[in-house]
């Protein structure tokens, strides 16, 4: 995500690109005249046209700070989404280690039968050997006798 926002911001233009003054009767400006400001009497055509190409140079970069603006609004939805994401896979995660906790509980207690299982099979074939041998030894002294 860091890297996407990067590269955008690499790729825009400059902010403080210089657009060339023109007077309003040479050429169309690049911006009107905004409507917050008005020329007062008396003032000289060069006051006037000073006046003008500096408010415009101030429009130009008021409008570049605006669009920056937009551009932040997108970027931070973009981080939202992708918080709501990350927050959802965690939840997935969350799940997934339950799932794991819960097959490792699962086979513990089966090893443990099985080992439970085994101990008392060799319980009996022991106790079984024992009543083998014995029948005969008892076997072998009733023949004798």
């Amino acid at each position: 995500m860091e890297r996407e926002i990067e590269a955008q911001i690499r790729s825009r233009p400059a902010v403080h690109e210089r657009r060339p003054l023109t007077p309003p009767n040479v050429g169309s400006p690049d911006i009107a005249m905004p409507d917050y400001v008005e020329h007062h009497d008396g003032a000289t055509e060069i006051g006037k046209l000073s006046a003008e190409g500096v408010v415009r140079e101030y429009e130009a970069a008021a409008k570049e700070i605006e669009s920056m603006g937009g551009e932040l609004t997108e970027l931070v939805r973009q981080c939202e989404a992708t918080a709501r994401d990350a927050l959802a896979v965690i939840g997935e995660l969350k799940e997934t280690a339950g799932r794991y906790r819960e097959e490792a509980k699962r086979v513990f207690f089966q090893i443990e039968n099985c080992s439970q299982v085994t101990a008392e099979v060799r319980k009996t074939c022991a106790e079984l050997k024992e009543k083998i041998a014995a029948g005969a030894m008892t076997d072998t002294k009733a023949k004798k006798k």
